[in-house]
């Protein structure tokens, strides 16, 4: 669980990285950066308006895209685009890590793995390269579940 005044600092980030763009933080937009700066999943566009919407933000869906979008810009959100799912969103102030989804519910979960990073830079330098960036998702089923 997040504390709050590590979501407050969250929040202000996201809001000091709107204005950097030029873009107005309205009361709606306010309410909004505050529920992703409260996320502690992967939530999609349409599940981070929900959320507004329960706290009562009067934001647009369309306030919503736009405002991710510029966000992403800025690098302080990551947008993930896993496969056959809406894109979601995380923190970009995250330390490194990779996701396994559950092709069942659609639960995104997050893992970090030395065995396989290690196993990651030995291929690559193998190749005769070092690794800048990379993302490693593993679509999963429950073992047992039907059609595993």
């Amino acid at each position: 669980m997040l504390h709050d005044g590590f979501m407050e600092n969250r929040a202000s980030q996201l809001e000091q990285a709107l204005r950097r763009a030029g873009v107005r933080v309205t009361r709606q937009r306010a309410a909004l950066l505050r529920v992703i700066a409260a996320s502690e999943d992967h939530p999609d566009a349409a599940e981070l308006h929900r959320r507004a919407e329960a706290a009562g933000a009067g934001v647009s869906l369309a306030t919503v895209y736009r405002t991710l979008t510029t966000l992403q810009t800025q690098g302080v959100i990551d947008k993930l685009e896993f496969q056959g799912e809406p894109a979601r969103w995380e923190a970009a102030d995250q330390r490194h890590h990779d996701h396994m989804i559950d092709l069942d519910t659609g639960e995104v979960m997050e893992f970090t793995n030395d065995r396989i990073e290690r196993l990651q830079a030995e291929i690559a330098a193998e190749m005769g390269y070092d690794i800048v960036h990379h993302r490693l998702e593993l679509y999963v089923r429950r073992r047992g579940s039907p059609g595993a």
